[in-house]
């Protein structure tokens, strides 16, 4: 890095380097840059860290009075487990400093953390291990800033679709938030301009809330751009990194014209995986990123969009047949919507034996069909016969997503469209009824933005 810079220099008068435009690993090298005499544009290298160290920006939030789930570091084994049993399980464990979410698994128990200890990573001085409460069914937000030290301008509040625990550069999402109250939203944009001026942003800046109870929960900040500005920047016809580019080059934000978060449509962002291209590969969604792309859907109503979203994302979204489900206990009566709306719109329903007592418990059709370990015919068989249009399958705790593991992988062989959240089935339900009939039309991102200030 250092000998690109000097090459730059030689070139004439070098004013700086910006580090927030290339995710985590410019942000590692801003203090290398710094102690070389290299100005860093934007936010400073200590502000950075202040945003990584998880004690100081412990320290800060407490400052500001903002809440986040509760948390602790862990230098070893017994402090892991200390730590764990304090906070209550589940909890979710991630090493430090770490992009993409690598190495994060959600920990049911003491057992399952012996063994992410064990097999996933060193845990020592130098490399705590993060552990944080998880908040179940929580709905998670990213949104996205841009901030002068002065002035704070927030760009983007995009809603996950999926349920917290799902990686964020994993999950689909909204803009604008498509069932959070405007109370939630306003205190939203109060803590991530909060946290702008108190971590002294210059330019990007991204933070990521759970929303339980219509309580906001601070999860982190990155004083960067994220994954989402370009989605942001096509969604509110706004050139976000032009923006915050100029501002770290030392201009004003309010020079840079308005920027209007009230769009008349709504684009949804949904993320590409590579699992056909890898044998062998897992597709269930979790806290470790697995997407290599994303793809933007954009309507006027939030079901269009996403199936909009879906068959960009290369998901064929069956016009009839039979759905598969089977859910892990804490998702039984988050499921049931999702079914409802399937049988609704002509569906058959096979699901194995827990899924299938609830859902008749709850007056729904449904057939039962046996797990692999049962015997057969099994749900696979059903599967490699095709007899299955769509799954609909969540699970958790290591032992039940190796039991699962051979549903997700013939599906996927099969291309049978699966999902792993239960928001996300639901979604997919709703989409499939917004489609039917429905002649989609090719309009130009110009058309929305002149339809929005009309």
């Amino acid at each position: 890095m250092l000998e690109i810079v000097r090459r730059e220099q030689g070139k004439g008068e070098l004013l700086g380097v910006i580090v927030q435009l290339g995710g985590q690993t410019p942000l590692k090298l801003a203090a290398d840059l710094g102690a070389a005499g290299i100005a860093i544009l934007g936010t400073k290298p200590d502000s950075i860290d202040l945003a990584e160290d998880r004690e100081r920006f412990a320290q800060l939030v407490d400052k500001l009075g903002l809440k986040q789930p509760a948390n602790g570091l862990a230098r070893s084994r017994e402090e892991a487990i200390q730590v764990a049993s304090r906070i209550g399980y589940p909890v979710l464990l991630r090493p430090s400093y770490v992009l993409g979410g690598r190495g994060m698994e959600v920990v049911e128990g003491p057992e399952q953390l012996d063994h992410y200890i064990a097999t996933a990573v060193a845990v020592s001085g130098s490399s705590p291990v993060l552990i944080d409460r998880y908040l179940r069914d929580a709905i998670e937000v990213d949104v996205d800033a841009i901030s002068d030290g002065v002035d704070v301008a927030v760009t983007g509040i995009l809603q996950h679709i999926e349920e917290a625990g799902v990686h964020s550069g994993d999950s689909a999402c909204s803009i604008p938030p498509r069932s959070l109250s405007d109370t939630v939203v306003s205190e939203i944009e109060r803590q991530a301009r909060e946290l702008a001026l108190a971590l002294g942003v210059r330019g990007l800046m991204n933070v990521q809330f759970a929303v339980k109870d219509d309580e906001v929960y601070l999860i982190e900040v990155n004083p960067r751009a994220s994954r989402t500005v370009p989605f942001v920047a096509k969604a509110i016809g706004r050139p976000i990194a032009k923006i915050a580019a100029r501002v770290m080059a030392g201009e004003a934000l309010a020079d840079q014209g308005t920027i209007d978060r009230d769009i008349g449509h709504v684009a949804v962002k949904e993320s590409v995986f590579p699992f056909a291209r890898f044998p062998g590969a897992d597709p269930v969604l979790g806290p470790e990123m697995k997407s290599t792309g994303e793809v933007m859907g954009i309507d006027s109503e939030f079901d269009l969009a996403f199936g909009k979203a879906l068959i960009a994302a290369g998901i064929v979204l069956p016009n009839s047949g039979t759905a598969f489900v089977s859910v892990k206990d804490a998702d039984k009566d988050n499921i049931v919507p999702a079914v409802e709306k399937m049988i609704e719109l002509g569906y058959s329903i096979i699901a194995t034996g827990g899924t299938a007592d609830h859902l008749s418990s709850k007056g729904l059709a449904v057939e039962k069909v046996n797990k692999v370990a049962q015997g057969r015919p099994h749900i696979v068989d059903r599967l490699m016969d095709g007899d299955v249009q769509v799954v609909f399958n969540t699970t958790e705790g290591w032992q039940s997503m190796k039991d699962s593991y051979s549903i997700r992988s013939t599906a996927l062989t099969r291309k049978v469209p699966y999902f792993t959240t239960a928001a996300g089935s639901l979604a997919a339900a709703r989409a499939i009824e917004a489609l039917r009939g429905h002649a989609l039309e090719v309009r130009s991102l110009q058309s929305y933005y002149s339809a929005s200030k009309n």
